[in-house]
Formats: structure tokens, C-alpha cells, sequence
């Protein structure tokens, strides 16, 4: 490990830097932050190469830090962060262990009977990580952004995904309309006026599953390419549920579904 920066000017810092509070820097990179050990490791998993990371001088002698670090590739270049350095980079209330600059992984081509969900314009972090959680326990590996969603890979959304990303496939600024009609299995979108209840679909087989914005919904093009509205009931007092929690339910009824 290099000798400690102590000065934020350091030009690995103001990178760092540029990546966590500038998407059009991390999307012209086609690089991602990753905050904290449990998305480091996450990343490992799936042998993602970080190619720097910077711990946190505080934590640098740590037992678990020092075993992340073993597991670094050599190509990975590792830096220790003077405390009062580290916590001006990160966003974080609390500054995490370590910050790792990794290259963001790259969608794979599916299958064509794969389910898959289509996101049309999610705009908070959160719920798009949570989306993203529940796809992954879900075993719904397919995931088409629109251009209009948030930044996939902003630390708010790996940080609320909690490691997901790394299972999934993700297909950033996708072609909704296109994905949609191209699909040869069942289209679902859901809907506050759909005539139909979820609990009423057969969802053991290949389903695209479409979920809108948090306050417009999915949009009339996309709803006209699907085969069903469906609508999660409500009979107590709520206007509509928040997207990440219909998107869960969503999910999970096919699970259901499945091992039944």
C-alpha cells in the first residue's frame, strides 16, 4: 500500500471525487464508486478488477480491511487516505471503509425466453436499488433501463441495491417500445386502472414485466404493446403503492407461482 494522502488536491482524490457527485463522468468513463466493504467484496464475487482503491486510514488495520485487500488483483492499485481526506470524498454521513473505482460491467446478451423487467423512467436512487434487490432475490436477471432512469450505477443506487447489480444483467438506455414488442412471452404492465388483478395471471412462464415512473406510470406506447394491465389490490385506504414495493409483490407472486 502507497504512503497516506493527506491532501484533498491529490488528482486520484479529485477523480474520485468527480465519479461519486458526476454522472456524465461516470457515464463517459463506463466507471462506477463503489462505497464500503460490502460492495467491494460483491464486486470480487463476480471478478469485477477495481482499478483503485482507497482505504480509509482509520479502518486500514482492520482485520476484515485487510483481508478485502488480500483479495485484490494485482492490477488493482490501493491507496491509504489520511481520516479527514477521505470523509470530504464521500458523500456519506459516516466515511465508509474503503472507496474502489471499478469499470461498470457490461450487459450480456440474453435469452430469449428470459423474464425480464422493463423500467421506464425510475427517478430515485432508492427505489431503483430496491428494484434491483428484489430482481436479484427474485431470480429475474434481465433488467431494460430507459434513458429517462437515473443513473443505474450512482453509489445512492449500488448502495440501496446492495450488491445486486452484480447478479443481474442491466441494460441501460434501452429501447423499451422495441424490447417490449420483440418479446415472445407474456406482457404485463402495471397499472392503477388495469382490469385484471396480478393474482389472477399465470406468471410461471417467460414474462416481461413493466413498471413507470413514480408519478406517471408507464407510459400509453408502453401499455398498448402489452397483453394485460394488472393491478395489485387495495382494499384498504391507499391511492397507490410506491413503485419498489409493487415491483417486489410483482416479483414475488411469480416466485410464488413457481414453487407452487
Amino acid at each position: 500500500m502507497q504512503k497516506i494522502i493527506s491532501s484533498a488536491s491529490n488528482e486520484d482524490l479529485k477523480q474520485l471525487a468527480r465519479l461519486v457527485q458526476n454522472v456524465r463522468e461516470r457515464r463517459k468513463s463506463r466507471q462506477m464508486v463503489l462505497e464500503g466493504i460490502h460492495l467491494l467484496e460483491a464486486a470480487l464475487d463476480v471478478a469485477l478488477v477495481p482499478t483503485m482503491v482507497f482505504v480509509n486510514e482509520d479502518a486500514a488495520q482492520r482485520s476484515d480491511v485487510q483481508a478485502l485487500l488480500a483479495r485484490l488483483p494485482s492490477a488493482s492499485e490501493c491507496i491509504q487516505v489520511a481520516r479527514g481526506v477521505f470523509a470530504k470524498v464521500t458523500a456519506l454521513s459516516s466515511a465508509p471503509e474503503v472507496l474502489a473505482i471499478c469499470p461498470r460491467p457490461e450487459a450480456s446478451k440474453p435469452q430469449e425466453d428470459a423474464s425480464r423487467l422493463l423500467l421506464e423512467d425510475i427517478q430515485d436512487p432508492g427505489n431503483l436499488g430496491t428494484i434491483l434487490r428484489s430482481a436479484a432475490a427474485a431470480d429475474v436477471r434481465e433488467v431494460y433501463l430507459s434513458k429517462g432512469c437515473v443513473d443505474v450505477f450512482s453509489p445512492k443506487v449500488l448502495r440501496s441495491g446492495m450488491g445486486a447489480h452484480f447478479a443481474l444483467s442491466i441494460h441501460e438506455g434501452a429501447d423499451l417500445a422495441a424490447e417490449l414488442a420483440a418479446f415472445t412471452g407474456r406482457k404485463l404492465v402495471t397499472h392503477l386502472a388495469g382490469s385484471t388483478s396480478l393474482y389472477g395471471q399465470d406468471l410461471s412462464g417467460p414474462i416481461a414485466l413493466v413498471l413507470g415512473n413514480e408519478g406517471s406510470g408507464v407510459s400509453d406506447a408502453l401499455v398498448s404493446l402489452s397483453d394485460v394491465r394488472v393491478r395489485i389490490p387495495m382494499p384498504g385506504h391507499a391511492e397507490s403503492l410506491n413503485v419498489a414495493m409493487a415491483a417486489t409483490i410483482c416479483l414475488f407472486e411469480r416466485v410464488r407461482q413457481l414453487q407452487c
